[in-house]
């Protein structure tokens, strides 16, 4: 499937989210619609798989037979069902009985069955339950076929559930769903969904071409950048991974270029975006021995594999990115100062936990990764304990480079955001501080990073250049030691090293002085047109002036 026919695909999805929803907040709608691609997912695979492992025996149905063939095959064999369950758990992870699967789902959809909640509601149990090692539990936990947001009653939810997924099926219907197509439209559906519910966008999305700078950033050889991508990278991690976006992006940058990723870790305490995270990494092709997602609260520290505190034991990441929530309010306790992710930096204020957030990732982070974190301006500038930690990352040449971004870029939030990116073994002395904030391009809501194909210019690719090359622009780019940073007392407000204010012209005094009192000068002129005047005034007889 070309881009083109991805997009297409994905626009297509949202015009049939769009005309369904209704009322329907748009966060509510994104969980019944996801859930509904996935399981058309999952079924899709499993039949493939079930085809494969069945070869000659799978049944082949004249048209017009609306059954699957698998459930023809199931009142065949009823012997041999037990058998190849065993067998599809251990190839595919999961199981799913001919009468979940979506192809029967959509049947009784279509026929607008009285029966098509009950059989969803206990096809999604039975996927959870019966995956390979519980990988799939709680995956549709949040999912509420029983909501009043459906339906005021059970035939009210029933036919407004039919008329959905019929319009899915449908929909999608002419176009290839093999899982980088259904992937890619899932990603788009998630970004047209954080546009529609505004500020909660931000628990879960990045927009995209934030994203690609970042995992464009981690991806390159940490200690000399200019000689491209890494190959292969063992671990990385999103510790605030919302949907898993970034984590894919990352993914996608090094498998395209023929590397490979070890493991993809991801952390994520709402819920019902672990869930989405866990969906979307499946989604695009990501088999589940591939990836972690753990839920569960990052600042806390909750993940029994980032626990060991002997240094010498702890697990690194050799790429770590996060968008995690801006200036959250966190428990820095007493106890927390002991926590040795900050021990030896100081805790963030209970008021702002971007450096909590900050240190946590940093203490993962292995001597030859990188590590990119979006955060909020403040952090670059502020004092007290946030000028502290700031002091001591400068002074161990821990920060390798700031970019400032434009406003308004984020669905949640329109202040201006930069990224901050961090090193444990780096080889220049200094800090390269890039200002983009006026590089982009004015939308209705957000602004956005432009792109070459449709405005001719690529903000984004202008970032990752000047970064890899460590280029130095006037009104753009810097790289400033660490003595000059120490005489501003720590401060990192980008302006302060890169202002894209246009120079004042200078004014040649001596210059004006000669147009003003020269032979030819405006003085002179100015005499010459009195004395005409005054000519005039003489022959009428009146005053001079």
């Amino acid at each position: 499937m070309t881009q083109k026919e991805q997009q297409e695909l994905g626009k297509t999805l949202w015009n049939i989210a769009d005309d369904l929803r209704g009322v329907m907040n748009a966060d509510d709608f994104r969980d019944y619609m996801l859930s509904f691609l996935f399981l058309r997912y999952l079924s899709t695979n499993y039949e493939q798989a079930a085809a494969k492992e069945l070869r000659g025996d799978y049944p082949q149905l004249g048209e017009g037979d609306n059954r699957t063939p698998l459930a023809v095959w199931y009142e065949e064999n009823a012997e041999d069902v037990t058998f190849f369950e065993k067998t599809m758990r251990k190839k595919m992870h999961y199981v799913i009985q001919p009468n979940y699967l979506w192809n029967s789902i959509y049947e009784l959809a279509r026929t607008q069955s009285n029966d098509l909640l009950n059989e969803l509601e206990d096809g999604f149990k039975h996927i959870e339950n019966e995956s390979f090692s519980g990988e799939f539990q709680g995956l549709f936990s949040e999912i509420n076929l029983n909501s009043d947001k459906l339906g005021k009653t059970y035939q009210a939810r029933n036919e407004q559930l039919c008329k959905i997924i019929t319009k899915i099926a449908e929909g999608i219907a002419g176009f290839s769903t093999n899982s980088d197509a259904l992937g890619d439209a899932y990603e788009y559906l998630i970004g047209q969904f954080a546009a529609g519910s505004g500020k909660k966008a931000g628990e879960f999305y990045t927009p995209q071409r934030l994203s690609d700078i970042l995992s464009e950033i981690v991806t390159l050889d940490s200690q000399e950048p200019s000689l491209g991508r890494k190959k292969n990278l063992d671990r990385v991690i999103d510790f605030a991974c919302g949907s898993g976006s970034l984590l894919l992006n990352v993914r996608k940058n090094i498998v395209n270029e023929g590397g490979m990723i070890g493991q993809i870790y991801g952390q994520e305490k709402n819920i019902t975006t672990y869930n989405l995270a866990r969906m979307n990494m499946l989604l695009h092709g990501v088999r589940t021995n591939e990836f972690e997602i753990f839920h569960g609260d990052t600042l806390k520290n909750e993940w029994n594999i980032l626990s060991e505190p002997n240094p010498a034991k702890k697990i690194e990441f050799d790429a770590v990115v996060a968008n995690p929530p801006f200036s959250l309010k966190w428990d820095a306790s007493e106890a927390m100062a002991e926590d040795f992710r900050f021990k030896g930096y100081g805790l963030a204020p209970k008021s702002a936990a971007d450096f909590a957030f900050l240190l946590h990732g940093f203490h993962y982070l292995s001597r030859q990764g990188t590590m990119a974190i979006i955060l909020p301006h403040g952090v670059l500038f502020r004092g007290g304990a946030e000028e502290r930690i700031r002091k001591k990352l400068v002074k161990d040449n821990n920060i390798d480079a700031i970019i400032g971004l434009p406003s308004n870029l984020f669905y949640s939030t329109g202040i201006p955001v930069c990224i901050i990116v961090l090193k444990k073994c780096k080889k220049q002395d200094d800090v390269l501080i890039i200002n983009a904030s006026e590089y982009y391009g004015k939308g209705k809501r957000q602004n956005f990073l432009r792109d070459i194909k449709n405005h001719g210019v690529d903000d984004v690719q202008k970032i990752v250049d000047t970064f890899r090359d460590r280029l130095e622009e006037d009104r753009y780019s810097r790289r400033v030691s660490l003595e000059e940073i120490a005489k501003n007392d720590y401060n990192l407000n980008i302006t302060r090293y890169v202002s894209t204010s246009e120079a004042e012209t200078q004014i040649d005094l001596k210059e004006v002085n000669k147009k003003l009192n020269g032979p030819d000068g405006i003085n002179e002129k100015i005499k010459a047109a009195i004395d005409l005047h005054n000519s005039f005034l003489r022959e009428l007889g009146l005053d001079e002036i």
